[in-house]
């Protein structure tokens, strides 16, 4: 604390952007829960990382789209699921601030023994994931229009998901087990989104989850 502190002015106009970013995220968080707010939006340039020792999901789809952003376009496999539960989640994102440096924010929940996360309508927008994963009745090649197992393609600009090809390759599982998940991802939505024990830590440097 003592480095931060020698910051000064820069850390308290870091904090001042940073606090109302995290604030607004949490406040959409809530409205889209109830059902105020669809979830539509423009992905950010910045991929955040999310690890996990254990994900359990119900009802399982993933197919391929395209997020939009100030950036461009980027590909990814969204993954879709009815419910889940995810022991020891951490999730980190870099934020490179001027003159200052890199900063990360960095959260964990489920862990330490205690109640495990839990999400419903749960969806992730991801270019890379390295996983241990067990499909129970996998279906493989199945169109995207026509999946059954899971919550389905969001239509594009509906629940945060971007453009994909009409009945192009989705594949879908009754349920999943991942173990030792390392993650990459644009983009994550929940209806519902329980996160026992959390802990947000904000700290100089590059210290991701992985």
């Amino acid at each position: 604390m003592e480095s931060l502190a020698r910051g000064g002015t820069r850390w308290k106009r870091f904090a001042v952007v940073m606090v109302p970013s995290v604030a607004a995220t949490a406040a959409i968080g809530v409205a889209i829960a109830q059902g105020a707010l669809a979830a539509s939006f423009s992905v950010s340039g910045q991929q955040f990382k999310v690890t996990a020792s254990e994900l359990d999901g119900e009802g399982f789809v993933q197919y391929g789209a395209l997020d939009g952003g100030d950036k461009g376009q980027h590909p990814v496999a969204v993954v879709g699921m009815n419910s889940a539960k995810i022991t020891n989640l951490c999730q980190s994102v870099v934020v490179p601030v001027p003159v200052f440096g890199d900063v990360t924010m960095q959260l964990k929940a489920g862990g330490n023994g205690g109640p495990r996360v839990e999400a419903k309508k749960l969806y992730i927008d991801a270019d890379d994931l390295q996983t241990n994963a067990t499909f129970t009745n996998v279906d493989i090649g199945v169109s995207v229009d026509h999946t059954t197992k899971g919550p389905g393609p969001a239509k594009p600009g509906e629940g945060g998901r971007g453009q994909y090809l009409p009945n192009s390759f989705a594949q879908q599982a009754d349920s999943v087990h991942f173990e030792k998940v390392k993650q990459r991802a644009w983009a994550t939505t929940a209806g519902t989104f329980k996160l026992s024990g959390l802990h947000m830590n904000v700290s100089r440097g590059k210290n991701e989850c992985y």
